[in-house]
């Protein structure tokens, strides 16, 4: 399960969403309500309840700040604790809401840099700092919590604290990203990191009193255990697990990590409990083939360890991508039945495993692609015993992979049966996550293994049985077809479920999208409001004043923490309400960006300069401002000075893990683009050379495969995608070539190319997923219509398709929850479907093709118009 969205699945069943209201945070902490001295406020900020004083004392931008930690249990004491102690005394404080909002930071997949976190207390000095620690400490002494894994921990009980921003401030980190930031002695800002780890900037000292402190935290070591920790594995909210050697034997051995109180699953048992029955289960398994042997149980400090055999492979979810004929353009029948026969194998073997395991009493309780191993001789085994229990205590377990999970009536053995189900569909079709929105996907699932691979419909019939019973009633399949005849019909049907979702009493967002709209702000082109009203309305698929009314009252007004960019922020409103007829609010909210420092942003085409710099250039041509058209024109210088050749380097380059990011909108392509439009305006062919510089950068972050398609490097995965993969890098090479002809180019666009031709994307989306690659390549097609490519992607996006709201919806990035945004959801999939289908042209915003600026080898390049930047 991806770790970044469960905290965002637990608010609602069918989209992401927040802990961030009464709505969605469940009911308040009872501390919540108790009266305020007369003049003190209290106000909400996200899913924190920030209680001032009348007059505040004078607390810096940034210092020592205390937090208070709590389990579910004594958190009403603790909360109230620390209300008693700082309303007398004039102190400011927040704390969380609810006890749903302290869950979603105790649980297993919380984000582990803020996990544990109840309450915030501000001190105004060092001084007050330590007397808050030592008074209120001394209240809270022995009250259980758990560890704020980036803090240091005053005593023996829930307090800590740690040195970081006051007030929000944001920054541009070294890879291109926007972070919370403080300020250094000569007022530089740097970021304000919230890593699991405690950390002292290096221009502060750590006050004497917490000295002592800190030496009781590095007194605990590992150095006096018979094991050698080697590489981490994984790291979750209630623990490591890591690789090492058993310094006895010299067996290698695989060491799980426990945290108390933490890792909380949904009956509210903490990683420790499930590490203790792991154990348990592994020793009541043992000798069964495929079950690791058990090794030591130990503490380590306050954490518990457990050791036991390293089995050596790749985790099925690998396995089959290393071997998967769907994403090959080239594959040949007999690698779909060689495919097949290995399938239908590792199933068997899973399911004998787990007959083994029924036989001893035990129910596994979590089988999904990433708890199987499959050995390099192709044998199994299975991982990770830690919601096992024995058949008589045997409900939905407490932690669950979506995918394989069943419904909530199923218990006994039956659990595991219905995830054998599930993985006899997700073998030859990895999304069954979609399961966990809409059961009756695993009819339309056996139609598409059937047709694809050579497989009987008898082998699926009983797993499809066991997920829809046979007298479920029947719903016929979805099916897009790229009929331009069809398409007003399928359009309604997008936006009757676009608009079924909208929810114009919010503040925080008009559709619901990817969680990336609660840090970034509701209002942008890929997460907010702007991206869907585009969608509907360049597609012919209407308008809605309310939502309009939505858009210009909050881009206008825009909260603080609200983004810049084109793509994540208040460029990308300002193009729409421009797009939409609404010139001087777009005006307005470009007064807004210009007020900002926005030089000093990155050059990303999604939140940066690259993208402010498209955007002014069309503005630029659509109102005729020259102030903004001045400002497009330093935008470009400032891109153009950073993209200098590349000097040689024994890295290994990739895209991500810590070197800078490649691609259309998080990479050097979309500076490319920009460098590429600004080149159409001004002429100057030193812009087109700076482009050129940006897109080999980005080139060589991919590999080119034997089948001859290319992807981005990310080091641990490739990515075709139009976000950080290659097919947004081919969109604008393609650009490029339109301009000058290169032959590295032209073999890359050309690998591009056929790698949008795979019949499998696992996401649907807009710049992550399938709708980015038929975007693509109805981009670039005289005929999009009748393109056997365009019709392909047209076909397999009902793959995804879901109903909602009378109509049909998409799911997000995870496929856990639908979404309507552009970038991840059911308004890209519309815009794309646009782009093939409509009768006017269609194109995602400021990336419509060039087709009048055709370069050939020894002919000089054609300028196009400035009406190039694209509609």
């Amino acid at each position: 399960m991806d770790q970044d969205y469960q905290p965002y699945c637990m608010a609602d069943p069918s989209f992401y969403d927040a802990m961030h209201s009464e709505d969605t945070a469940g009911e308040s902490f009872a501390t919540a309500a108790r009266p305020l001295p007369k003049g003190w406020t209290l106000h909400p900020q996200d899913d924190w309840l920030v209680v001032n004083p009348p007059v505040r004392q004078a607390i810096p931008a940034q210092g020592w700040k205390i937090h208070a930690s709590a389990t579910m249990d004594n958190a009403d004491r603790v909360l109230d604790a620390v209300w008693d102690y700082c309303v007398p005394r004039g102190i400011s404080f927040k704390f969380l809401r609810s006890s749903s909002a302290l869950l979603a930071r105790v649980a297993k997949y919380a984000p582990r840099g803020f996990a544990g976190k109840l309450v915030t207390v501000y001190p105004e000095n060092d001084e007050a700092c330590e007397k808050i620690l030592t008074e209120l400490g001394d209240q809270l002494v022995g009250e259980p919590s758990p560890y704020i894994l980036s803090d240091l921990r005053w005593g023996k009980g829930p307090l800590f604290v740690r040195y970081g921003a006051f007030s929000t401030r944001y920054m541009v980190d070294d890879t291109g990203v926007v972070v919370e930031a403080m300020a250094d002695p000569e007022g530089n800002l740097v970021p304000d990191r919230r890593d699991p780890v405690f950390r002292v900037p290096p221009w502060v000292t750590l006050p004497a009193f917490l000295e002592p402190h800190l030496e009781a935290r590095n007194s605990v070591s590992l150095t006096d255990l018979p094991y050698t920790i080697e590489q981490v594995l994984h790291f979750s909210n209630g623990g490591g697990i890591y690789s090492g050697t058993d310094n006895r034997t010299g067996e290698r051995v695989v060491l799980k990590e426990a945290r108390p109180h933490a890792g909380l699953d949904s009956w509210r048992h903490d990683a420790v409990r499930r590490l203790e029955r792991e154990h348990e289960t592994l020793v009541r398994l043992a000798g069964i083939p495929g079950i690791p042997k058990v090794h030591d149980l130990f503490w380590v400090g306050e954490h518990r360890f457990f050791a036991m055999e390293h089995v050596e492979g790749d985790v099925l979810g690998k396995a089959i991508t290393l071997r998967y004929p769907l994403i090959d353009p080239t594959a040949t029948p007999e690698k779909y039945a060689s495919f097949t026969s290995w399938a239908m194998d590792i199933h068997r073997q899973i399911s004998e495993t787990i007959a083994g395991v029924h036989e001893r009493g035990i129910v596994y309780g979590d089988l999904h692609l990433f708890n199987i191993v499959v050995r390099e001789d192709d044998t199994i085994a299975l991982l990770d015993y830690e919601v096992a229990s024995p058949v008589e205590e045997a409900t939905r377990p407490g932690l669950n992979n979506p995918g394989f999970a069943p419904p909530r009536d199923v218990n006994g053995f039956d659990i595991d049966d219905y995830a054998l189900a599930c993985l006899k569909f997700a073998i030859f079709l990895p999304m069954t996550n979609l399961l966990g929105l809409h059961r009756l996907k695993a009819r339309h699932f056996t139609e598409i293994i059937t047709e694809h691979f050579p497989v009987s419909r008898e082998y699926l019939l009983p797993a499809q049985d066991m997920i829809v019973p046979p007298d479920t009633p029947h719903l016929p399949s979805p099916r897009l077809e790229p009929d331009p005849a069809r398409w007003p019909s399928l359009r309604d049907d997008l936006v009757r479920a676009i608009r079924a979702s909208a929810t114009p009493e919010r503040d925080d967002r008009l559709f619901p999208g990817d969680p990336q709209q609660f840090g970034v702000g509701g209002l942008g082109l890929a997460y907010g409001a702007a991206g869907v009203l585009y969608a509907m309305d360049v597609t012919g698929g209407g308008r809605v004043e309310e939502y309009e009314r939505w858009l210009v009252s909050h881009a206008t007004n825009p909260p603080t923490g609200t983004r810049l960019g084109l793509y994540d922020g208040l460029h990308g409103a300002a193009f729409t309400l421009a797009h939409l007829g609404y010139r001087q609010e777009a005006l307005d909210v470009v007064d807004i960006f210009l007020k900002e420092n926005w030089e000093t942003v990155g050059h990303d085409l999604k939140a940066g300069v690259s993208g402010f710099g498209l955007n002014l250039l069309h503005l630029a041509d659509s109102t005729g401002e020259p102030a903004l058209r001045g400002a497009a024109h330093r935008a470009a210088e400032l891109v153009a000075a950073a993209q200098v050749p590349e000097e040689s380097s024994a890295e290994y380059p990739v895209s991500g893990s810590g070197q800078p990011w490649v691609g259309l909108f998080r990479g050097r392509s979309g500076a490319a683009l920009f460098l590429v439009r600004t080149y159409d305006e001004t002429g100057d062919v030193a812009f087109l050379d700076a482009a050129a510089e940006a897109l080999r950068f980005d080139l060589r972050r991919c590999i080119t495969r034997d089948n001859g398609t290319i992807e981005v490097n990310e080091g641990w995965r490739t990515m075709p995608y139009l976000d950080g993969g290659s097919a947004g890098i081919g969109m604008v090479l393609d650009e490029y070539l339109r301009r000058r002809h290169d032959e590295q180019f032209a073999e890359a666009a050309a690998a591009v190319a056929r790698t949008a031709r795979s019949e499998m994307y696992i996401l649907t989306g807009l710049l992550t997923g399938r709708a980015g690659m038929l975007l693509y390549l109805a981009g670039r097609s005289a005929d999009p219509a009748n393109d056997p490519d365009v019709a392909r992607q047209v076909r397999n996006l009902a793959w995804h398709a879901l109903p909602y709201g009378d109509g049909m919806a998409f799911p997000g990035n995870a496929l856990l929850r639908l979404s309507m945004d552009l970038a991840t959801g059911t308004a890209g999939v519309l815009l794309a479907l646009g782009a093939a289908l409509h009768d006017q042209p269609v194109h995602a915003p400021l990336l419509a093709p060039t087709r009048d600026a055709v370069a050939r080898p020894g002919e000089p390049p054609q300028t196009p118009t400035p009406a190039g930047v694209g509609q």
